[in-house]
């Protein structure tokens, strides 16, 4: 019965309001203009212009800056995730897919031969949107890896694993200055000083990529033992001295006087005592008193994380040392590192990473290597940074006590730029020490030295068995 009653109050329902809405329209077309005809050449006119309407906003949707962005990062995504795959399979990290796949979405390739798609994904109008959103993915990539320094297995491993660390940067430090004394006069741009010139391509032939270390020992199941554990520590105190070095270069080249380098200095050496002493006692009471990661704990982090790369950014160094400090003086408690780490990792490595990897392959002209001499200038790059970083850290991993085996080894895995590296070149192209040319020359050493690490394990373990 209920039912009949429902159904009968709906069909009246209909009846009465669609009888309303009749009578409204016929008595609006009284309403309607008597120039009829005026009007049924407006309307035939505005019939036959409806298509091109349609392409030239359907066109101009697609120019906006939100469309084209959105479509990047799907492109980018999708890339990386490919190259990661298919690297992946042949044994190398899915992380030197992701900078091979940077580099086929630039001018070296995709711009080369599809120049049309390349400007459409990838306008020149759009690119300061890509970067930023690639810095923000910097800046929370950085945090992750400060998170990952632990600094009390640093204290265990300290004695033999500074004397390594320093000797893989020292060393390939003075042969890259060595070696900018060389490429100084054809590659360097215009009124940069040699000395700026030389100390970055020094720091550039140091760096060791911690992240893809970590991996590969993970990917090799040594992380427990002896060897993976003093290269774990190595390359961990090889990133924090680095990247102290990185700040006090980046304090001298922009601060242009010695007065102003000083300062500089200063102030970074204030800011790291403030962190220190005064910031880690806070945040580590914070964590006591609550001892779950609740959303207001996640707004302190990420406000604390966003301050501390505001202060590197306006003492005078770059905002990533900033966000690598943050991350090394969270709370040492494991359950809380994870913790974080998870919640930002994923959106930072699959997401927001890829970008930059692109953005730097956008800036990789390797078209512009088209000559003799900038091949023989690449190879030279190449060689010192292999003799420099792998000669310098197996030497010194004998000297204190490790076995030829596990120093070889340690060499290998310490020769591991990557990532790392492709950040510190980053911040020296945007400076404006690093010309186009020279700045693909260290793209490509990156990517070699990266590549030959798991092949060169694994020749070492077969050789010395």
């Amino acid at each position: 019965m209920n039912k009949k009653k429902n159904l009968l109050f709906y069909f009246l329902m209909l009846l009465v309001f669609g009888g309303i809405i009749y009578w409204i329209l016929q008595q609006g077309r009284l309403l309607e203009n008597t120039n009829q005809l005026s009007h049924q050449v407006q309307a035939n006119s505005t019939a036959q212009n409806n298509l091109h309407v349609f392409i030239n906003s359907f066109r101009e949707h697609l120019t906006l800056s939100l469309p084209v962005l959105l479509l990047q990062v799907i492109v980018i995504v999708l890339c990386t995730r490919i190259f990661g795959f298919i690297f992946n399979k042949i044994g190398q990290p899915a992380v030197i897919g992701e900078i091979v796949a940077g580099i086929v979405l630039g001018p070296s390739l995709l711009g080369l031969f599809f120049p049309g798609i390349s400007q459409f994904i990838f306008p020149v109008s759009s690119l300061n949107n890509l970067q930023f959103l690639s810095q923000v993915g910097l800046i929370l990539f950085m945090f992750v890896i400060g998170m990952e320094v632990d600094v009390s297995v640093i204290r265990k491993q300290a004695y033999d694993a500074v004397i390594i660390s320093h000797a893989s940067i020292i060393i390939p430090y003075s042969l890259g200055m060595g070696l900018s004394f060389f490429l100084y006069h054809t590659f360097a741009p215009p009124n940069i000083s040699f000395l700026s010139f030389a100390l970055f391509m020094g720091i550039a032939m140091s760096i060791t990529a911690f992240p893809v270390l970590a991996r590969i020992i993970q990917e090799r199941g040594i992380t427990k033992t002896k060897l993976g554990i003093m290269a774990l520590t190595c390359a961990a105190s090889d990133d924090v001295t680095a990247w102290c070095i990185l700040a006090a270069l980046i304090a001298i080249i922009k601060a242009g006087s010695s007065i102003s380098a000083l300062s500089t200095i200063g102030l970074v050496i204030f800011y790291i005592a403030i962190m220190l002493f005064v910031m880690r006692p806070i945040l580590e009471k914070i964590y006591s008193t609550r001892k779950t990661i609740t959303k207001t704990m996640m707004a302190i982090v990420f406000i604390f994380l966003l301050i501390s790369a505001y202060s590197t950014e306006a003492i005078g160094i770059h905002a990533l040392f900033g966000s690598f400090m943050a991350g090394m003086i969270m709370p040492q408690h494991a359950g809380f590192r994870k913790n974080i780490i998870d919640k930002i990792e994923d959106v930072s490595i699959v997401l927001l990473l890829p970008l930059f990897f692109v953005f730097t392959g956008l800036r990789t002209q390797i078209g512009l290597l088209n000559q003799g001499y900038l091949w023989a200038a690449c190879g030279w790059i190449l060689l010192v940074a292999i003799i420099g970083k792998f000669g310098g850290s197996t030497i010194a991993a004998k000297i204190v006590g490790q076995n030829w085996k596990d120093s070889l080894s340690i060499g290998a895995l310490m020769n591991t730029r990557g990532l790392m590296e492709l950040i510190v070149l980053n911040i020296g192209y945007d400076l404006g020490i690093l010309s186009p040319e020279i700045f693909s020359m260290m793209v490509l050493m990156a990517l070699i030295t990266t590549f030959m690490t798991n092949p060169a394990l694994n020749f070492i373990n077969r050789v010395m068995r």
